[in-house]
């Protein structure tokens, strides 16, 4: 299982867009998708159609309660689950506090886990706080989303000395695989020159021993697309709401090229 989180400490790059319609994506070319919505506003879980009510389980039950993944996951698609969140994630930071291993629940429950996935997606918190912490802990590698203004870089060193730090503490094992232009408009000098910036930034930490030595800048940029600003308020991915849109053909092509990075098909049935 390819175990993914999606990041940026920054609101509104197009994380939860992404993390969202790149599953579907995925879960189309028939291979099982689990989405853990981890950020409390649970934009992911409204994307998918799961409105968080105060008598239904969520990731919060599972990271303070002791629930199983099991109990709170849900079918929301074919080959694609959610395990959905909650207002009430927002409070887990301060009720975890004085718990011992806080940072490695969501690790732990997982290794439990019986249930079997092609892909695990987290989406993140835009913070980096104990939320952030515990993807990072638990899965193997980040895809991180930037947004092409002139402000893209601004904060990205910070994000990378977290990640550096939680690879020294808490998880040896994880990388940054790729990093994702958002809201892309190929009309404009800046969104050229940012990915310029982008691709140079990267390139000069080849040949280091950095978690991101490695890293791809995918070819695949996310285009502006109204589609896909309005297919979470009718609760569809954006291959269900407008399929021949150029949104949905940008996540489509963006899975295919996520695909080839771990050497499988464009599709798992042939």
């Amino acid at each position: 299982m390819q175990q993914i989180a999606i990041l940026n400490q920054k609101g509104g790059v197009g994380k939860t867009t992404t993390a969202v319609n790149l599953g579907a994506a995925l879960a189309e070319r028939g291979y099982r998708v689990c989405l853990i919505d981890l950020d409390p506003q649970a934009h992911a879980s409204l994307h998918l159609g799961v409105e968080p009510r105060p008598e239904t389980t969520s990731i919060y039950d599972v990271l303070v309660r002791d629930v199983p993944l099991a109990s709170v996951r849900r079918e929301v698609g074919e080959n694609l689950f959610l395990i959905p969140s909650h207002l009430d994630l927002a409070a887990a930071e301060v009720e975890l506090a004085g718990v011992v291993g806080r940072e490695v629940i969501l690790r732990d429950k997982l290794r439990e886990d019986k249930e079997v996935f092609d892909f695990l997606l987290v989406d993140c918190p835009p913070s980096l706080g104990i939320l952030t912490l515990n993807a990072l802990a638990a899965v193997e590698e980040i895809l991180i989303t930037l947004q092409p203004h002139f402000l893209a870089l601004h904060g990205l060193s910070k994000l990378l000395q977290t990640i550096d730090l939680v690879v020294r503490r808490l998880n040896a094992r994880l990388r940054v695989r790729g990093i994702i232009l958002c809201m892309y408009d190929g009309n404009t000098r800046l969104a050229a020159e940012v990915g310029e910036d982008v691709e140079r930034f990267f390139r000069q930490m080849r040949g280091q021993k950095a978690p991101w030595s490695e890293v791809r800048i995918f070819q695949t940029r996310i285009r502006r697309n109204v589609r896909l600003a309005e297919a979470p308020s009718f609760g569809k991915s954006i291959l269900q709401y407008a399929p021949d849109s150029p949104g949905a053909q940008d996540y489509r092509q963006l899975a295919e090229e996520v695909l080839s990075c771990y050497g499988l098909p464009a599709s798992k049935n042939g």
